[in-house]
């Protein structure tokens, strides 16, 4: 492991600049709409959005940087060829967010923080990067709110869907932001083209907290605000409302449930509680998810109105995200499918849900990041992957962004926004990976996005070319959240999860009046070796010796990621024989011409990463110590060869340090009979020009 530091500040005149593929400044010709399924620009051109969310959970970082970064950061993700910005917690208290916290209440907005929030805005509309608004994620509560039992319920999860003050509440932050006007851009956010996204809440479901039991009787006191207790006062409101909802029904269809819960009279019907959910009557069960079902999408419906018709909101509106695959999705998709875009979130081995895990994703195609987001595309709507990630630490986080932005160009997808990019406030912070999720100061992961965005949203990688669309009843997708775990993530009986590496997938239909469970198409329950995509550019290895591979071979972007030496696999440009067991090596041409005539080409080459200090325990699973400045690499170490170059007559290599400036003299390549190899791995570094 050797040092190498990425550094923003210096990256001005970094040697790697994607910032010419950004149309800018972002909406200069009018809102992004959804056409025939996709994101297009006001002429009709289609546009992919390749995005980080901007956090600040690691020490030293910012949500909203200063004004004097505001121009430093924004050019920096343009050079990387970010083009979208997910303004996420922006309703935390100051210092971090927008809410001014020396109130009693949390009703008005700190002025200096919208200030800085204008300016960055700014900034980033004039690189040409789109912005994703995000309305409740982490807001709480104070006495002056007028919430019941304000201080007991963090953020407020799934209790946001279905309580009229906290309805009250949402609505007036909303047209607080939107109807604020941005003295930097001369428009109201309303009415922003920059703006376009606007998301209603954060990894919020009233099914999935029925589900998981939160809101059937209290659940123990926690300080995680993320999933925080409901109290009596609000299970009680449901109660209500869910007689009022039984009462609706046909007198014989209430009959028949009184007599399946075991009511006798008029009594009131008891909400089913998750240990209930196996042995509940069918009606039962149906009845009771379709009440929650409804509460979600006539919240939607309501926001959707309020947003669109009274404050006149011009931006496409998400409202949710699919994000926990150990249950079903479909409840909410069908929910969320009243608004202009459907979402998901994944992370491979999250320590929240994965803890004493450190497996490489190539070994586990069927279980990959691609394979569960992949779920929740919905026929005729864009879809859009809002958090997704490889968390630190792990050996094997050098796979997570290439393979992700291949399939997603197989996939189709319309925006891929990374978790997340941390800015940091101090000038001389000294560089390591300061969590989980921070990617901003990763000397692998940070090079890596601009490959992602050249196979992604410049649209190297191809479409599939056939899409298998699968359609449901209403009561097939109700029917799915009290399924065996076993079924996931698609909880469709006999569907081949491979066929998310070879074809486009789509819901066709979540209210059918019939439907088959799966396509015609679908058959056949072996996952083929390789798993190679219908257009032929995408292949995925895997062996009984655990030592997968994910090769992308396209004209304009190449990659081996994975156990690269074990395989011994090479592309139409691209053969290595390298020392490392395992890293991730993309190839891309950095101007319009494929590879094998470009002019300028990046080679990435990425292994392990971590931090000084840092310490894992004996099995490998767990760190004892997360370490800190500076960041380590294993660097990538052999030949790389460049194939078919078609009438070069020298090759040269730059090696760039963690600015994108050229480290002491180019490498020059030697010619051979199989092309121009280049001994990679000193100096060290992650990316070559």
């Amino acid at each position: 492991m050797q040092p190498y530091a990425i550094n923003n500040r210096e990256s001005a005149n970094s040697r790697v600049d994607l910032s010419f593929l950004l149309d800018a400044p972002a909406g200069k010709s009018g809102f992004v709409t959804a056409k025939d399924g996709h994101f297009v620009k006001p002429g009709g051109e289609r546009l992919r959005l390749w995005g980080v969310n901007v956090t600040d959970w690691s020490p030293g970082s910012v949500i909203i940087p200063s004004k004097e970064d505001a121009a430093l950061y924004a050019g920096v993700l343009s050079r990387l060829g970010i083009n979208c910005v997910r303004l996420h917690f922006l309703d935390l208290a100051t210092p971090r967010g927008l809410i001014d916290s020396t109130r009693d209440d949390s009703r008005h907005l700190d002025s200096v923080q919208l200030d800085k929030l204008d300016y960055w805005v700014s900034e980033l509309k004039q690189r040409g990067i789109y912005c994703d608004l995000n309305l409740v994620v982490g807001r709480s509560y104070k006495a002056g709110d007028g919430v019941q039992d304000y201080d007991r319920i963090g953020w407020a999860k799934a209790l946001t869907y279905f309580d009229p003050r906290l309805i009250e509440l949402q609505k007036e932050y909303a047209e607080q932001i939107l109807t604020h006007l941005n003295p930097y851009t001369g428009s109201e956010y309303r009415h922003e083209p920059a703006i376009v996204i606007v998301e209603l809440v954060n990894e919020n479901s009233l099914v999935e907290a029925w589900h998981y039991g939160s809101i059937s009787s209290p659940k123990g006191e926690t300080s995680d605000p993320d999933s925080a207790s409901v109290p009596p006062y609000y299970t009680g409101m449901l109660d209500r409302m869910y007689q009022d909802y039984l009462g609706q029904l046909e007198p014989g269809q209430l009959a028949r449930i009184r007599a399946q819960a075991s009511i006798e009279g008029e009594g009131p019907v008891p909400r089913l509680a998750p240990e209930e959910f196996a042995a509940a009557p069918k009606e039962r069960f149906q009845t009771e998810a379709a009440f929650y079902m409804g509460i979600e999408q006539n919240y939607f419906v309501e926001m959707k109105r309020f947003l669109k018709e009274t404050l006149g909101v011009q931006s496409l509106l998400l409202g949710s995200n699919d994000h926990m695959y150990n249950q079903s999705g479909y409840l909410m998709v069908w929910s969320n499918a009243v608004l202009d875009i459907l979402d998901g979130h994944m992370y491979w081995q999250h320590p929240a849900h994965a803890s004493g895990q450190n497996t490489p994703m190539v070994n586990r195609p069927l279980q990959s990041t691609v394979v569960r987001l992949s779920r929740t595309a919905l026929a005729g709507k864009p879809y859009t992957v809002s958090e997704v990630n490889h968390i630190f630490p792990g050996d094997w986080i050098s796979e997570g962004i290439p393979i992700l932005a291949a399939y997603a160009g197989l996939q189709d997808w319309d925006a891929v926004i990374l978790y997340t990019f941390e800015p940091k406030a101090d000038p001389d912070w000294e560089p390591y990976v300061g969590d989980a999720f921070d990617i901003s100061l990763d000397p692998v992961r940070l090079p890596q996005l601009v490959a992602g965005s050249l196979m992604f949203a410049r649209g190297d990688v191809g479409a599939a070319n056939t899409t298998i669309e699968r359609t449901y009843t209403l009561e097939q997708v109700r029917e799915t959240l009290r399924m065996s775990p076993d079924e996931k993530p698609y909880y469709t009986p006999g569907f081949p999860l491979s066929l998310a590496l070879q074809h486009k997938m789509r819901v066709g239909l979540l209210d059918g009046l019939s439907s088959e469970a799966i396509s015609p198409e679908a058959t056949g329950s072996e996952a083929p070796n390789p798993i190679v995509s219908d257009t032929g550019e995408l292949a995925w290895y895997t062996s009984p010796q655990e030592t997968g591979l994910v090769m992308v071979d396209t004209p304009r972007s190449q990659a081996l990621i994975g156990f690269v030496k074990a395989n011994e696999k090479a592309t139409s440009n691209l053969a290595t024989s390298v020392t490392n067991t395992f890293c991730a090596i993309t190839l891309s041409a950095l101007d319009a011409e494929p590879i094998a005539r470009a002019s300028r080409l990046l080679l990435i080459a990425g292994a392990r990463v971590e931090n000084t200090g840092q310490k894992w325990n004996e099995a490998r699973t767990e760190i004892t110590s997360f370490g800190g400045p500076p960041s380590l690499i294993e660097p990538v170490r052999g030949r790389v060869t460049l194939k078919n170059l078609e009438g070069a007559t020298q090759v040269l290599a730059y090696p760039l340090d963690g600015s994108g400036m050229l480290i002491g003299e180019a490498l020059k390549a030697e010619k051979t009979p199989e092309g121009w190899a280049i001994e990679v791995g000193a100096p060290v570094t992650t990316w070559y020009e």
